[in-house]
């Protein structure tokens, strides 16, 4: 008997990004790679390295970080729902999102925008205070 090899069936880890709709197009993604803020099992790949079902994935993009485990490949970017199915993202990355983006609300709560814009009187108030680092 001769043992036949089947290549295990796998994606390019830029494109899968783009696929799963972590970033907006495919040169993002990659760019992403390329700046460190993708790891795949623990360790910096290269944006045309092999994504297979299982991996585990960790992807910053601005303030958040995703833990992900790909759950299925795809290198045609779908609908959200559908680009939802290729992975499932840990429990513990969904509480610390949802605890920093109440923190980023928190620290912006206290902020009140004005009402209008500053008349005359408050327009020469303004720059009475910014003269004040002059000094």
């Amino acid at each position: 008997m001769t043992d036949v090899f089947v290549p295990e069936p796998s994606v390019r880890l830029d494109v899968w990004l783009w696929a799963a709709r972590f970033f907006k197009t495919r040169s993002l993604a990659k760019q992403a790679v390329e700046t460190g803020k993708v790891d795949v099992a623990g360790q910096r790949p290269k944006s045309s390295r092999a994504v297979r079902v299982g991996e585990q994935l960790k992807i910053s993009r601005g303030d958040e970080v995703y833990e992900v485990q790909v759950r299925g490949l795809s290198d045609l970017r779908g609908p959200a729902p559908v680009a939802q199915q290729l992975y499932a993202e840990s429990e513990a990355s969904l509480a610390r999102r949802a605890e920093a983006r109440a923190q980023r609300a928190a620290a912006r709560n206290g902020y009140q925008p004005p009402e209008h814009r500053p008349d005359k009187r408050a327009r020469r108030l303004i720059r009475a205070l910014g003269d004040l680092d002059a000094l």
